[in-house]
């Protein structure tokens, strides 16, 4: 998934659904010092593993300094009021293709998710509502994502 996603030094970065925060922190490594990765979660007991384990990454690589860890609010994917994101990670599997995250891309920003069990890069190719170009990348299986 993060070879898909591609993420570059400096990228604003969303991770919907990041668990216990790896791949989170991974992101961090990625985007570099002046980068930002913020991960959104609904489970508050991953929440707060994530947390503590990202505190201890802090200590040994400069470049997680700038990665977060929030709690998901009910109802809302992702984080709209803070877009746009370079790129957006999502690690639970969808229905359909949340407009609501494809909105949340900046132009020439990349998402990968898994749609109907199918993993797809999604790629904002200019500021028009449906200016997405979408690739496919084999089949996965995942969490579900919800909204609640």
């Amino acid at each position: 998934m993060l070879e898909l996603l591609d993420p570059q030094l400096g990228d604003r970065v969303l991770d919907v659904g990041s668990g216990s925060g790896w791949t989170t922190a991974l992101l961090g490594v990625l985007v570099g010092p002046n980068g930002h990765v913020t991960g959104v979660e609904r489970h508050a007991k991953l929440i707060e593993r994530a947390r503590k384990s990202l505190s201890l990454a802090r200590a040994d690589n400069g470049d997680v300094d700038r990665v977060e860890i929030r709690t998901a609010t009910a109802g809302v994917l992702g984080l709209p009021d803070e877009a746009p994101f370079d790129r957006i990670l999502v690690s639970a599997g969808a229905e359909m293709l949340p407009r609501e995250l494809v909105d949340q891309l900046a132009q020439g920003g990349v998402m990968v998710i898994p749609v109907q069990g199918e993993m797809l890069k999604v790629q904002r190719s200019n500021a028009e509502v449906d200016g997405v170009t979408i690739t496919r990348h084999g089949r996965y299986r995942f969490v579900p994502l919800v909204r609640d």
